[in-house]
């Protein structure tokens, strides 16, 4: 039996303002064509199949072909999807009865019974062959009670715990479905969290699950019981706490300019009873990202050697030389004219830093995170250092809560 594990598609996610829809189309393409050619039995999407919580048409079209065509391939029996923190758990499980006929199983939340979580799938002549703990991305209201006068470090020990008891009690219901059939087959975990220890880079777009650097989840907390354990939520394909049978599977399209260097994989698991063996299969590039950076004439040099190759490549430009340069726009404008290549991004370092130091006005918002202001709002307020940290921390958490729920932004 063939699994194949992705996750972070992120469908309808833009680049400073550029819609990346071709590329996800590609890309979607490129997995079917993929899932047909490796024969595979059972794809799991482990979570941020959307950017954002409402979902464009052009996404939604992409998202709904791509499982038809899947579920139409004579080698794969089975999806199984769950929601990441980007997604909208009522949106992915609005359709839910009506995938399940096509054999594409949607977790979108946590519900009263955490054996909804437990899937059986089975062969075409109905024999199973194969049990999923699916765990969606688990929010904070799922997992903790809020207890009055609780500290911070209360708070993240209570999440991890929640996270732990999920995990037991679903694992658990799973062993006893195996026991029930009476058949040694695999158990395979799915989660969207962030393991301690997990590797992010800039722009990747990665947020923070919950407030406090606790909440990041140790390898400890998965059963052992689990054949294999597909994460998603982090963008960097990876083992967790070093083993092969506990991976981010990573996006397949690079989110930002710093994962433009990086190599994008899906993981086949191959099962021999309950062994597993993992082969990363490369995705392909499907538009060219690359940052440079430094004096002008590294910047120029480099551009001409991608404009002299007719390289089609998109550019984050930061210019870090000596000289303060004004007119560095127009400089970059000129220079990719009537070429392939497309400037999405300039970073003046210099002018920042001025503008930085002297706290003058004309700074820019992309240049800093949120966090970043809330911070510059406290000082500006002559709000007392010794406040800042707890009020930072509430801050943070708002955020948090409206990036799982936008109704209550509205």
């Amino acid at each position: 039996m063939k699994l194949l594990h992705t996750s972070d598609w992120h469908l309808g996610r833009t680049l400073y303002g550029r819609k990346r829809y071709e590329e996800f189309e590609a890309f979607l393409i490129w997995l079917a064509d993929t899932v047909e050619q490796h024969h595979v039995d059972v794809l799991l999407v482990a979570g941020d199949v959307f950017d954002t919580n409402t979902p464009s048409n052009r996404a939604q079209e992409l998202y709904y072909r791509f499982l038809c065509r899947v579920a139409s391939l004579k080698t794969c029996r089975h999806i199984v999807l769950i929601a990441g923190n980007h997604d909208s758990p009522a949106f992915l499980n609005a359709p839910k009865a009506l995938l399940k006929s096509l054999d594409v199983h949607v977790i979108g939340s946590v519900t009263d019974k955490p054996e909804d979580e437990v899937i059986v799938l089975s062969t075409q002549d109905g024999v199973p062959e194969l049990i999923v703990c699916a765990v969606p991305y688990l929010r904070d209201r799922d997992i903790r009670s809020v207890e009055a006068g609780e500290s911070i470090v209360d708070k993240e020990l209570k999440l991890i715990e929640g996270i732990r008891q999920h995990y037991a009690e679903v694992t658990a219901l799973a062993e006893q479905k195996r026991q029930m059939l009476g058949r040694d087959i695999p158990i395979i975990g799915m989660g969207h969290l962030f393991a301690a220890g997990g590797q992010t880079v800039e722009g990747d777009g990665v947020r923070e699950l919950y407030v406090g650097s606790l909440a990041h989840v140790s390898a400890g907390i998965f059963p052992a019981c689990l054949d294999y354990l597909a994460l998603g939520h982090l963008h960097v394909p990876q083992r967790v706490n070093n083993s092969e049978l506990m991976r981010y599977s990573g996006s397949p399209l690079p989110m930002g300019f710093g994962e433009a260097k990086q190599e994008k994989s899906i993981c086949l698991v191959q099962f021999a009873e309950t062994k597993a063996q993992v082969t990363l299969i490369n995705v392909p590039v499907f538009q060219r990202l690359e940052q440079i950076r430094g004096s002008w004439d590294t910047l120029s040099t480099r551009i001409l050697e991608l404009a002299a190759a007719g390289t089609r490549v998109w550019l984050e430009v930061v210019y870090d030389g000596e000289e303060v340069i004004g007119d560095l726009r127009e400089r970059l404008e000129s220079a990719v004219s009537g070429s392939a290549i497309e400037i999405l991004r300039i970073k003046n370092n210099r002018i920042i830093d001025r503008i930085l130091n002297q706290m003058e006005e004309g700074e820019k918002l992309d240049d800093l995170t949120v966090d970043d202001v809330f911070a510059r709002c406290l000082i500006a307020h002559d709000i007392p250092e010794d406040q800042r940290k707890a009020l930072l921390l509430t801050y943070q958490e708002a955020v948090i809560s409206l990036a799982e729920d936008p109704m209550r932004a509205e």
